[in-house]
């Protein structure tokens, strides 16, 4: 099946203090603000219009998942396969401005997505003044979901989403899109919510800068860093004022062959002597980590 999911588009999240979660990642992991209104923030790590939408709430929990998609046809195919997976629209408009076309569904498993087109970007709008780390972009996300199988068949059939790795129990799994990265997606078993959301790192001596900078925050590093080995990227993660987890990640490994690729089956689960399958500097996941959980809105 083609790829209609690309890449990552957008994370929508509700926060109860949009002021602190702003100077969170503005100052901290280093965004800026393009747009505010009096019911959204919307925050960026280089010229795209927006990756980060802060939904100004009375609770703090994950609104939307968005993948993006190349062209208003994919987006129309998408639409088209929702129902026969199981799925319901929610929405056949796109939720933002910056985007020409979309369509919001929610899943029986309650997760919502939005696969819409590209987000309006200023190509040689990369770089912005900031005393934060500054990352390249939004890469990926992990959602939690508490049927993987059924969640990655949808996204399957809809998003033409492919399974790139993944333990062989399905707590834990990595589907990758058209831009082939190691993984867009990662599905973590569980009760519905979002497990962490990831933005791209350049250099390693980032992470140098990221520590002094959540010291400075009188925050710190939940783990890492270190280096995954699903996906081959480096790592580390730490929590924001709402509460939700984000990871700052070196650039993954590609899908160099789509045709012929055959994604690989973790089948040592058992720990301590599965720790370097899952990391190659052999740094086991905290308690705290593996846990971690930010809930999903109820969606009506």
């Amino acid at each position: 099946m083609t790829h209609i999911a690309h890449a990552v588009g957008h994370l929508k999240v509700n926060v109860t203090d949009p002021d602190a979660v702003i100077r969170d990642a503005t100052e901290i992991l280093g965004l800026h603000v393009t747009h505010r209104d009096h019911g959204q923030t919307w925050l960026s790590s280089n010229g795209r219009a927006a990756e980060l939408v802060l939904v100004h709430s009375d609770e703090n929990s994950t609104h939307t998942i968005a993948l993006e998609a190349l062209t208003v046809d994919a987006v129309r195919a998408a639409e088209a396969r929702v129902e026969a997976a199981g799925c319901r629209i929610l929405s056949t408009a796109p939720s933002l401005g910056c985007v020409a076309a979309g369509v919001t569904f929610a899943t029986p498993e309650g997760l919502r997505f939005e696969i819409h087109t590209p987000v309006r970007d200023e190509i040689y709008g990369r770089r912005h003044a900031t005393s934060g780390v500054a990352p390249n972009r939004m890469d990926h996300m992990n959602l939690i979901t508490p049927d993987p199988a059924a969640t990655r068949t949808q996204l399957e059939a809809i998003a033409g989403m492919k399974l790139s790795e993944r333990l062989v129990d399905d707590s834990l799994s990595w589907m990758y899109g058209g831009n082939r990265q190691h993984h867009i997606l990662g599905l973590v078993k569980g009760k519905v919510g979002l497990h962490h959301y990831s933005f791209e790192f350049a250099e390693f001596n980032q992470y140098l800068r990221l520590g002094d900078t959540l010291d400075r925050f009188n925050k710190e590093m939940l783990w890492g860093p270190g280096r995954h080995r699903p996906g081959d990227n480096t790592y580390a993660y730490y929590t924001d004022a709402s509460g939700a987890m984000i990871e700052c990640a070196g650039q993954m490994a590609l899908v160099a062959d789509d045709e012929t690729f055959t994604p690989n089956v973790i089948t040592n689960l058992e720990r301590p002597g599965n720790v370097r399958q899952m990391n190659v500097w052999g740094t086991p996941a905290p308690l705290e980590w593996r846990t971690f959980h930010f809930p999903f809105t109820a969606i009506g």
